[in-house]
């Protein structure tokens, strides 16, 4: 395809604070790209992210078309001083419908949630990421994400 042709078809995409309501289709789009059902972790995630239990240290945003159909969204707080880290954003969840990757949607939510952090006070963003999910991987270092200055550490609990 060519990049004229690519942009024709660029749907026109809307960002917004995510709200209560939109439960279903946050569930349907996070079942559709994952493979699993997490009906429970998303109600809750709403009850705590959005309506009326925003607040400027948590952001739910989602991107919708012109016909109000939700496709995709991305999520993220402001974290402060875990083992000394000053104060800085963290990226929770990104979801874009699969059959509009590579269209800039994630990039929209990526820069509405940065914007909103940085109103907030912070300079830096985070997020982590599975050493295999070379999708992710390639979308945040694509927005610039690096390895920063702190090592994930795991232990299986038995």
């Amino acid at each position: 395809m060519s990049t004229a042709q690519a942009t024709e078809s660029l749907p026109t995409i809307h960002i917004r604070p995510a709200n209560p309501d939109d439960g279903s289709a946050i569930i349907a789009l996070d079942r559709l790209v994952t493979g699993s059902n997490k009906a429970e972790y998303w109600a809750d995630f709403l009850q705590r992210f959005a309506g009326k239990n925003h607040k400027i240290q948590r952001h739910f945003l989602v991107a919708e078309t012109e016909e109000q159909k939700l496709v995709g969204f991305i999520a993220g707080e402001i974290r402060a001083w875990e083992f000394g880290s000053p104060p800085c954003g963290w990226i929770l969840a990104l979801n874009v419908n699969p059959e509009l990757r590579e269209r800039g949607i994630g990039t929209q939510l990526f820069d509405a949630l940065c914007a909103e952090l940085k109103v907030a006070g912070v300079s830096t963003v985070r997020t982590m990421v599975r050493g295999d999910d070379k999708v992710n991987l390639s979308f945040f270092r694509g927005e610039g994400l690096a390895a920063g200055p702190y090592i994930e550490l795991e232990r299986r609990l038995k």
